[in-house]
C-alpha cells in the first residue's frame, strides 16, 4: 500500500486495448523515424489538419466564434509534439461517470444507446485521424463517477456496474481506439471513501480558491452554475424547501468542482503527454478542448443525464427520458431499455 497522500496506479486488463489498423493513411511528406516528421512546418500543418477534424464537433462556450485551428495554440503544440515524435496521439477525456439518479431523465443506471453512439463516434474520430496520420490516435476515457459519487448521490455499486458495462460495450462493439481508466486503477484496494479523501487531499483546490474564481472568472462561474443546476435537477426525494435544496446544491457544486479538478490533476500526472478533451463547453484557447458527443438542445446535456431519441429523419437526439417518451416508443435490447424510437 502506498504511503498516505501518495497516489499510485495499477492496471486492469481493459485499460489498454490494442488499436486495430486504421484506414490506409495519406502519405506523410518529410517523415523521419517511424512516422515522425523532421520538418517543423510539415508537422505544424498536419497538426492543424488533425485539429480541423475535431472542430466540427467542438462543444463551445463561445459558439459565435468562427473557430479555426490557429485559435487553439495549446492543442496545436501538443499535437505537433506527437507528430514530430511519430507517436500515436493520446487524448484523455474525463467523463462517462454514471447515470443520473433521476428516473425522469434516464432509463436506468446502466449505459444504453446514448453511450454506445457516443463511444462509436469517439472511436470513429480516432480512425479518421488515422487516415491522415499513420501512427493513429486513441482516447483514454477517464470515468470520474467514483471521484464524486457521494456528492451526486449515486452508490458506488451502481458506478461499478456502469463502468463495467461501458468497458464491455467497448469490447462488444470492437472500439479498439478507446480505453478506460477510473478510481479502481489507483490506490490499490482501499475503500472508495478513502480513495476519494486521498485524491481530494492531494490534488483538490480549496473552497476559498474556487469561490474567488467564481467571482472573477466567467468560465468557472458558468461551470458552477451548470453543476448547481444539474445537482438540483438530479436530486430526488428531497424533503426540505426549494431554498434549502438550492443551498445544498450550491455547497455540493463546490465539492464536485474540487473533486473534478483533483481528478484532472491526477490524470495529468499519470498521463502527462496527452491532449485533454472535455465534455463541458470550453472557449477557444483554453487548455481543454470541449467535445460534443451527440446532438442536444442544451449544450450541457450528456448521455448520462438523458435518454436518446431516434428521430424520423434518422438523426439521434438527447432528451430527458420523460420528454423522449412523449415523442417515441421505448425500445429494449437484450431485455434492457435502450432508447426511444420516434412515432
Amino acid at each position: 500500500m502506498p504511503p498516505a497522500g501518495t497516489v499510485s496506479t495499477r492496471h486492469r486488463h481493459h485499460t489498454a486495448p490494442t488499436p486495430t489498423p486504421t484506414p490506409t493513411p495519406a502519405s506523410v511528406e518529410g517523415a523521419g523515424g517511424v512516422g515522425g516528421l523532421t520538418d517543423p512546418q510539415s508537422a505544424a500543418r498536419l497538426a492543424a489538419r488533425i485539429l480541423g477534424l475535431l472542430l466540427p464537433h467542438r462543444r463551445a462556450s463561445d459558439p459565435g466564434l468562427d473557430a479555426r485551428p490557429e485559435h487553439f495554440p495549446c492543442q496545436l503544440a501538443q499535437l505537433t509534439d506527437f507528430i514530430t515524435a511519430g507517436d500515436p496521439i493520446l487524448f484523455t477525456l474525463p467523463g462517462f461517470p454514471c447515470k443520473s439518479p433521476n428516473p425522469a431523465k434516464v432509463l436506468s443506471h446502466l449505459p444504453d444507446e446514448g453511450e454506445r453512439l457516443s463511444l462509436t463516434f469517439l472511436d470513429g474520430l480516432c480512425a479518421e485521424i488515422g487516415g491522415h496520420y499513420e501512427p493513429g490516435a486513441r482516447i483514454l476515457i477517464c470515468s470520474d463517477g467514483h471521484i464524486f459519487g457521494d456528492l451526486v448521490h449515486v452508490p458506488d455499486e451502481h458506478i461499478d456496474e456502469y463502468s463495467d458495462e461501458l468497458t464491455a460495450m467497448i469490447g462488444r462493439e470492437g472500439l479498439a481506439h478507446l480505453a478506460t481508466f477510473d478510481l479502481r486503477d489507483v490506490l490499490g484496494d482501499l475503500p472508495y471513501d478513502d480513495k476519494r479523501a486521498r485524491v481530494h487531499a492531494q490534488y483538490a483546490p480549496s473552497v476559498e480558491e474556487l469561490r474567488e474564481l467564481v467571482l472573477t472568472d466567467e468560465e468557472t462561474l458558468r461551470l458552477y452554475r451548470g453543476i448547481t443546476r444539474f445537482l438540483a435537477d438530479d436530486t430526488v426525494g428531497f424533503t426540505g424547501t426549494r431554498s434549502a435544496l438550492q443551498r445544498d446544491c450550491r455547497r455540493r457544486a463546490y465539492g464536485v468542482i474540487q473533486r473534478s479538478r483533483a481528478w484532472g490533476e491526477l490524470i495529468a500526472e499519470q498521463h502527462p503527454r496527452s491532449v485533454r478533451l472535455s465534455i463541458h463547453p470550453q472557449p477557444a484557447g483554453a487548455p481543454k478542448f470541449g467535445i460534443r458527443l451527440l446532438e442536444a438542445a442544451d449544450a450541457w446535456m450528456t448521455p448520462w443525464h438523458s435518454s436518446v431519441l431516434h428521430r424520423t429523419d434518422g438523426d439521434w437526439e438527447l432528451l430527458r427520458s420523460e420528454d423522449a417518451a412523449r415523442r417515441g416508443r421505448l425500445v429494449e435490447l437484450d431485455g434492457r431499455p435502450s432508447h426511444y424510437e420516434a412515432f
